[in-house]
């Protein structure tokens, strides 16, 4: 079969193969469909995206997407979002922003842009192979409102100078159309750039007198605001914003009043120039106009009617617009023209008034002080929870077959079934784009990063099928002599079945004796069904001895409980509680297959200033403690009786569980080491010639004299300055030559942090990052309110499935190579990443560039090869393989991106840019870096429109809103409340999450409790981030992966605080409940089996948190309202639009 062949269907997979003979595995190939979990569904096809800049003329796309010529615009039909939107993750307080991408150019001048703050990022949409079919609009173009195509965007100008007059601002914001996209959010509030002039005509934002406003002494705007519809709407439509028209004010808005919470985005209204309505008028002669779209109308004409903003804060509502009349184009028929109507007012079109001009009457809305200027509608512009639900209803039926190349999967957050016919499932590996572009020049234009997120040893829902493991005896297995990649479904057979043609590096090798098979007569073998590594994305192989250090086959690993047993903890409870539940954890150690009995052998260690070892050998009858009080020179005091099988010496364990916490009742001693606990772990593994893992309780930063010392290092006033990135470095490099040496010995670290005050999370947190392994913090902890999720995560820690000593390496076929890699590990060289140990929640992020040009026919292929030792001490080969398109037109390349994936990469890229530059130069990266992406769409994949248009791609038109939360993140933005550990740990937190993972985490899921239906299984429909969309009379409940919080409004029927709270008034509740109490009654059990269901859907227990409205803890909530205005100057999305639209027709003119 030929490189570029897809990999062969072969009888379809619905029914039963043969099996593989001799696999450990369930039959291959009848697995069931029905009743998949719908875990995370697909994306279908593109929203309807932003419209972009100009291309050139001449090619009309025969389906899909926009591309020259075929006019599209945010006008998303149907772009509605889902109401089970899982929302993409957001940290708690702590959390961090992406960085720039690598290529990101920083912008020449200095940007002040400090405000973007706290936000969650949201995780956009991949693109499916089959799109959304919308429905056909279309639009009159309007010459003369083309931007002139430039070319191509490399650097990043410099935010222009104020704007020379109010003409010009408006007219740049008249510019902005936003065509409907997803219903539902009300406008976060006003942004507070900082200083940042706008280009021509931007909008500016108040809410915090923070934000210069933009001016426009930029170039002319744009004179009109044509709503670019598609003519024969694609399926890739990209997606208009129209701006409604602001007021005819001078730039610097006064800000509304707090309560209010609308800054002014504005964007002026063009006076002067007449401007076409952003609905254009009746349809042109051969122009279909397509229908409304659900939820909401297709184009929000840039004069709304009178109206407040969908949702905007309490406070009174926006009315009147004030600018020229309105354009004389009656509204097109069937868009009314988008309204908000969360106060009261109509949303259609309202048949005689014009639109709230000077002077006209504010229909609707409560008598007030005089209205704010106009902002966006927020349910004018793209939704993310519209986005999901679609990708759930479009996708989430039907099952994810891998054979086809360059297929983009279903979202994360839509519910699918996967079956592999020759790909790796999208639970495996996930790409920023399925189709890449043929050469460098291509890529660096569009400034998309190619990057694949890989989770090697995911956890597969219970219907799909793990990776068969295939034994290929003494020889090992099938490989290509020159590049050494691994037999897998894409090399190609030939003269007869006697040798093979390498798919990455075209090399003919010929096949050994023992793996000859004929070919049929298309040229596959006979034997293809048979084989896993012929037919399947992913399997597994036996590793012979060669794979093994020193020649030797491997013994099973230890795990190596180390508990500190300083005053604090002894004091806190926590020494009693872990050595309690040791003793029943230990039944439930990770064991291969159907073992009866884990392989893994145990050990203990306590310390304080000093270390004690504990013999547990079967034969004695009480256990021994040995103290080891040099901690300058560690050693292991025994080798015979350290390191047991649990279930012979059980008594002499459980023994010495119940004895440490009396022996140290009364301890005074109060400092720690820590190094010399991790030298000691590390030694006692090479002394038993295993690999491991230490699992370490840790109160308080090591101060005592001893190797690996820590000074209290803690500045706040080194936040926004020069100086900041040495607070995420570590103190001292005595811990970075430490990993390396657990690396070697296949030692991994795990760390759980108990701190009080300052611990110093950047520099403890090292070896845990290096190794593979994983760091949980309990700030100020408390037994009564932390011991459950304490335990829980303890618990799914030393159960889950771990790969040691591993080694990792990703082949590409020719013409690009792997370039950068994120994540928990250690490189030694260049291609190698090495993990003391990997386990099913871990991700390995990896970045490539051309190093050639690329072919449209034989596309790309990756192979990531993951070499491991078992926790039953089997070493193991794991190969994930991958086809993806290329492509010689960018619209191929937009049509067929993963916003979800882009953002995860993006965020880890700026986690690690923080290390090394100011926090300022990150964010200005990359908001550069998605400017660029967004500008080269623009001009090259669009159809021509009015520069005021925003035209963003389909599958990026949630880059904006999740861009703007990474920025908002704790590590790119933190609050005052937000402390240099907090940071630390999110920035490391981060960097080794899977995609699902950072969504929820920068975009939280906010579903409202009281619409849940008490007698369905189903979870309610998720609402946006915002303040506007909560109601006193409701209970919220939100979560990002890291907390759940269930919000309670003043207003709350008592009868549902009886039920859920146990309690009769809503002063009664009590903010210190760390689990809802178990209540016989429907909506208890009901709220209860949500939280369930989403703490089973995350790798760690949410910190569950009852927020009453207008209580002190409610400022903690609003920070994961990521539409809004955060109080550290983070930017709205309404304004964040704004911003980025701004910086995009800088980028063009």
């Amino acid at each position: 079969m030929s490189v570029n062949q897809q990999a062969h269907t072969g009888p379809p997979y619905g029914q039963p193969q043969p099996g593989y003979q001799g696999y450990q595995q369930p039959a291959y190939g009848g697995q069931s469909l029905p009743g998949a979990p719908q875990q995370y569904g697909a994306y279908n096809g593109p929203m309807p995206g932003y419209q972009q800049p100009v291309p050139a003329q001449g090619y009309y796309p025969s389906l899909g997407f926009p591309s020259k010529g075929s006019p599209v615009s945010l006008n998303s039909d149907t772009s509605s979002l889902a109401p089970n939107f899982i929302g993409s993750l957001r940290a708690p307080p702590t959390s961090g922003a992406p960085p720039p991408a690598s290529g990101a150019s920083h912008p020449s001048g200095p940007v002040a842009y400090s405000q973007f703050e706290h936000g969650d990022v949201q995780n956009g949409i991949p693109a499916s192979a089959a799109p959304v079919q919308r429905p056909p609009a279309s639009q009159p173009f309007l010459p003369g409102s083309a931007p002139t195509p430039v070319s191509q965007i490399s650097t990043f100008q410099q935010y222009g100078p104020p704007p020379a007059s109010v003409q010009q601002l408006r007219n740049h914001m008249a510019g902005m159309t936003i065509g409907s996209t997803a219903a539902s959010a009300p406008p976060p509030a006003g942004l507070g750039y900082a200083s940042v002039p706008p280009v021509s005509g931007s909008c500016s934002a108040t809410g915090s007198g923070l934000y210069t406003p933009y001016s426009a002494s930029q170039g002319p705007p744009p004179a009109s605001v044509s709503q670019g519809l598609p003519l024969a709407q694609p399926p890739f439509p990209a997606q208009t914003i129209p701006t409604q028209r602001l007021p005819a004010q001078v730039p610097g808005f006064t800000p509304p009043p707090p309560s209010a919470g609308v800054g002014p985005s504005s964007y002026p209204p063009t006076t002067g120039a007449p401007r076409p309505p952003a609905m254009p008028g009746p349809p042109l002669p051969g122009q279909t106009v397509a229908g409304p779209p659900s939820s909401q109308p297709n184009h929000v004409s840039s004069p709304p009617p009178p109206s407040t903003m969908a949702g905007l804060h309490p406070g009174p509502p926006m009315s009147g617009l004030h600018g020229p009349p309105p354009p004389t184009h009656p509204p097109q028929p069937g868009y009314p023209m988008q309204q908000n109507g969360s106060f009261g007012q109509m949303r259609g079109p309202q048949p005689n008034y014009g639109g709230a001009y000077p002077g006209a009457p504010n229909y609707g809305s409560p008598p007030g002080p005089p209205p704010p200027p106009k902002r966006l509608d927020p349910d004018s512009i793209p939704s993310p929870i519209q986005v999901i639900e679609d990708d759930r209803n479009n996708r989430g039926s039907e099952p994810f077959v891998t054979g086809v190349r360059g297929q983009v999967p279903p979202l994360v957050t839509t519910n699918f079934l996967v079956k592999d016919q020759g790909n790796a499932s999208p639970r495996y590996i996930r790409c920023t784009s399925y189709n890449i572009p043929c050469t460098s020049d291509m890529a660096k234009q569009s400034q998309v990063p190619l990057a694949a997120v890989i989770k090697p040893l995911a956890t597969l829902p219970p219907d799909e099928t793990l990776p068969y493991l295939v034994d290929h005896g003494e020889s090992g297995p099938v490989r290509c002599n020159r590049c050494k990649a691994y037999m897998c479904p894409f090399m190609q057979f030939i003269e007869g079945g006697r040798r093979f043609q390498c798919c990455f590096c075209s090399c003919v090798t010929e096949v050994p004796p023992h793996y000859f098979q004929h070919l049929d007569h298309t040229g596959k073998r006979v034997d293809f069904y048979d084989r896993p590594e012929l037919s399947l994305g992913s399997y597994e192989f036996l590793a012979t001895v060669d794979y093994c250090k020193n020649n030797k086959f491997p013994i099973p690993p230890a795990f190596i409980f180390m508990i500190d047993v300083s005053y604090n903890a002894v004091k806190s409870g926590l020494v009693r509680l872990i050595c309690e539940e040791l003793k029943s954890l230990l039944d439930y150690l990770p064991r291969e297959g159907n073992m009866e009995e884990s392989a893994i052998r145990v050990g203990f260690v306590t310390y304080n200033k000093v270390l004690h070892f504990y013999n547990v050998k079967n034969s004695l009858a009480q256990p021994q403690m040995m103290v080891v009080s040099d901690v300058a020179d560690m050693f292991v005091p025994l080798l015979d009786g350290f390191l047991v099988n649990v279930n012979e010496s059980r008594t002499v364990i459980t023994s010495l569980l119940d004895q440490i916490p009396e022996m140290f009742a009364d301890t005074r001693e109060t400092e720690t080491v820590f190094a010399p606990v991790i030298q000691a772990g590390l030694e006692a593994l090479k002394a038993a010639e295993c690999a491991g893992k230490l699992f370490i309780f840790h109160t308080s930063l090591p101060i005592a004299e001893a190797p690996g010392k820590l000074k209290n290092r803690d500045d706040r006033k080194l936040v926004n300055t020069d100086k900041e990135k040495t607070l995420f470095q570590p103190q001292t490099s005595f811990y970075n030559n430490l990993a390396k040496d657990c690396v070697a010995q296949g030692c991994c670290v795990d760390l759980f942090l108990f701190p009080n005050q300052y611990l110093d999370v950047a520099t403890l947190g090292v070896v845990p990052y290096q190794t593979g392994g994983s760091i949980y913090k309990y700030a100020y902890f408390q037994l009564e309110t932390d011991q459950y999720r304490f335990l829980n995560d303890l618990r799914r820690d030393v159960q889950k499935e771990v790969g040691f000593d591993a080694v990792m390496r990703v082949r590409t076929s020719t013409g690009i190579r792997a370039t950068d890699f994120f994540g928990a590990f250690y490189m030694s060289n260049t291609t190698d990443v090495e993990m003391a140990g990997l386990d099913c929640d871990k991700t390995i992020t990896v970045e490539f560039k051309h190093d050639d040009k690329l072919s449209e026919d034989s596309g790309a292929l990756l192979q990531c090869a993951l070499l491991y030792t078992s926790c039953a001490g089997q070493r193991r080969l794991r190969i994930h393989n991958l086809s993806l398109n290329c492509c010689t037109q960018l619209a191929d390349l937009y049509r067929n991106c993963e916003t979800d994936t882009l953002i995860n990469y993006l965020a880890k890229y700026a986690y690690r840019g923080v290390l090394s530059s100011p926090v300022k130069t990150v964010r200005d990266a990359l908001i550069n870096q998605c400017a660029q992406i967004l500008a080269c769409y623009r001009k090259n994949c669009a159809s021509p429109s009015s520069a005021g248009q925003l035209i963003l791609p389909e599958c990026m038109k949630l880059l904006p809103v999740y861009l703007n939360c990474v920025l908002k993140s704790d590590v790119l933005q933190p609050g005052p409340e937000v402390t240099t550990d907090d940071r630390a740990y999110i920035r490391q937190l981060v960097t080794s999450m899977d995609v699902a993972e950072t969504n929820v985490f920068f975009y939280p899921r906010l579903l409202p409790l009281t619409k849940a239906d008490v007698d369905s299984d189903a979870l309610p429909a998720a609402i946006r981030n915002s303040e506007e969309r909560l109601s006193k009379g409701d209970i919220y409940l939100l979560e990002n992966g890291l907390n759940i919080f269930v919000w309670v409004g003043v207003s709350v029927q008592q009868s549902l605080i009886q039920n859920l709270f146990g309690v009769s008034s809503f002063s009664q509740i009590s903010n210190a409940l760390s689990t809802l109490p178990v209540l016989e009654n429907p909506f208890s059990k009901k709220v209860r089996s949500i939280v369930d269901v989403l703490q089973g859907q995350r790798s760690r227990y949410m910190k569950l948190i009852v927020v009453k409205q207008e209580d002190k803890l409610e400022m903690l909530f609003k920070h994961f309202l990521v539409e809004d205005k955060s109080l550290t100057g983070g930017a709205s999305y309404v304004d964040f639009l704004c911003h980025m639209h701004k910086e995009i027709r800088q980028l063009l003119s």
